[in-house]
């Protein structure tokens, strides 16, 4: 077997079409009925790969591409060379570690292969006496609409992402018709009649390009659509009234069709219940301190924090938002009614154990009550309710001279309250 696969493997350049490897099998029906199968191959038969074919030749640029959620791919254009039969004339380098790792620069000649005999990639940069080029400087701005790239910081491992993202959501091209998709979904805007066909059509013809033409829509391109294909004076009008039912629009649902990156329909109602109205959000926001006052909600991690401040640091995300705010009207939500309340508007922390009732049940009564729960002690924290256990937290406090009592204390302060 091993000589036939040598022997073929030296053919293999002169065969008339592409082949990758070669399978044995067991050539005895009743023994591969013993031998049977996996859900995914059976156990009578083998593939033997064929390394992938490798070629040389010049990275003559890099181009960095922006894909439709934003992360930024760089792709090495080289001068065309064939591969295994196929001319290949772009690689990619997959993300700004890659390209430091293998050093590869403008002007280097390299070996390219294609992986899995699909893929082109380079393998490796072929030492040279001759002077090389300046190490590639990777963009911190997105190349399409000139909006801030930033790597993200998982806060569990406190390692930074391998990839970087434009922040630009709702003005970059690149990313307009996923944005424009999730702003029209069913938990965000939830407009009838703009699917993913329409929004598509709408973007090629210019007749959309960010959240707010869509409420201009009727006002400026209400010709046009009458006269396309496969619509009329009926289906636009449809169209056109339900554009107008979604220009009020609660709080949260606005916050979820925004699309900033982690923040969802959960942690959109989670804002929205903490901010009550779309300008404290603003506000909030605005503040030099708005990332670690963020965190300070329950519910709401480090890596959701920067991702709500990188989106509203953008100065052309804010331009975008103010059109849209000016065709709409976003609905404040409800603080919850807590007449007479002691903890009412007050920030409280729960840490340690909690003995007569759930960590979930104490928020929701707190909340009911009023209370803003926040996950972590700040100079902003009223109180905090301290159970058997409480560490870190009971420490900040005391250092920061916020109250503390025990669930006792909690229980006798809310017992004649909502």
């Amino acid at each position: 077997m091993l000589a036939y696969y040598a022997r073929l493997g030296e053919l293999r350049p002169t065969l008339r079409h592409e082949i990758d490897g070669v399978v044995y099998k067991v050539d005895r029906f009743d023994l591969q009925r013993r031998l049977g199968a996996v859900s995914d191959h059976p156990r009578w038969a083998i593939a033997h790969k064929f390394p992938a074919e490798q070629a040389e030749t010049v990275v003559e640029a890099i181009d960095i591409q922006v894909g439709r959620t934003g992360k930024l791919t760089p792709v090495a254009k080289l001068r065309p060379v064939t591969v295994g039969g196929v001319v290949v004339s772009n690689a990619t380098l997959h993300n700004e570690d890659e390209i430091a790792r293998k050093d590869v620069r403008i002007g280097d000649t390299v070996v390219v292969q294609r992986a899995g005999d699909v893929i082109p990639q380079i393998v490796r940069v072929v030492e040279t006496k001759a002077k090389r080029g300046p190490t590639f400087k990777f963009p911190t701005k997105c190349p399409v609409c000139g909006s801030h790239a930033v790597r993200e910081v998982d806060e569990k491992t406190g390692k930074e992402d391998v990839d970087r993202r434009c922040t630009g959501g709702l003005i970059c091209p690149a990313q307009a018709v996923e944005r424009l998709r999730h702003f029209v979904s069913r938990n965000a805007f939830d407009i009838e009649g703009m699917g993913e066909k329409n929004i598509q059509a709408f973007f090629d013809d210019g007749l959309i390009k960010e959240p707010a033409d869509i409420f201009l829509l009727s006002e400026k391109h209400a010709d046009a659509i009458l006269t396309r294909e496969g619509w009329g004076e009926q289906s636009a009008k449809k169209l056109f009234e339900a554009i107008d039912a979604r220009r009020q629009i609660p709080l949260d649902r606005f916050i979820n069709a925004l699309g900033i990156r982690h923040v969802g329909e959960t942690t959109a109602k989670l804002l929205a219940r903490h901010f009550h109205s779309l300008l404290a959000f603003y506000e909030a926001l605005n503040s030099k301190t708005a990332a670690t006052d963020l965190q300070a909600i329950d519910g709401v991690g480090e890596t959701v924090a920067e991702a709500i401040k990188d989106f509203y640091d953008e100065p052309r995300n804010l331009a975008a938002l103010f059109r849209l705010d000016s065709e709409l009207t976003v609905l404040d939500v409800a603080a919850p009614a807590a007449s007479g309340s002691p903890v009412e508007g007050k920030t409280v922390v729960f840490t340690g154990s909690l003995e007569k009732m759930t960590r979930q049940e104490a928020k929701a009564r707190a909340e009911s009550l009023g209370a803003k729960v926040a996950s972590s002690v700040s100079k902003k924290t009223d109180l905090v309710i301290a159970g058997p256990g409480a560490g870190s937290k009971r420490a900040e406090a005391e250092k920061l001279g916020v109250e503390i009592i025990d669930e006792d204390g909690w229980l006798t302060l809310i017992g004649g309250a909502g």
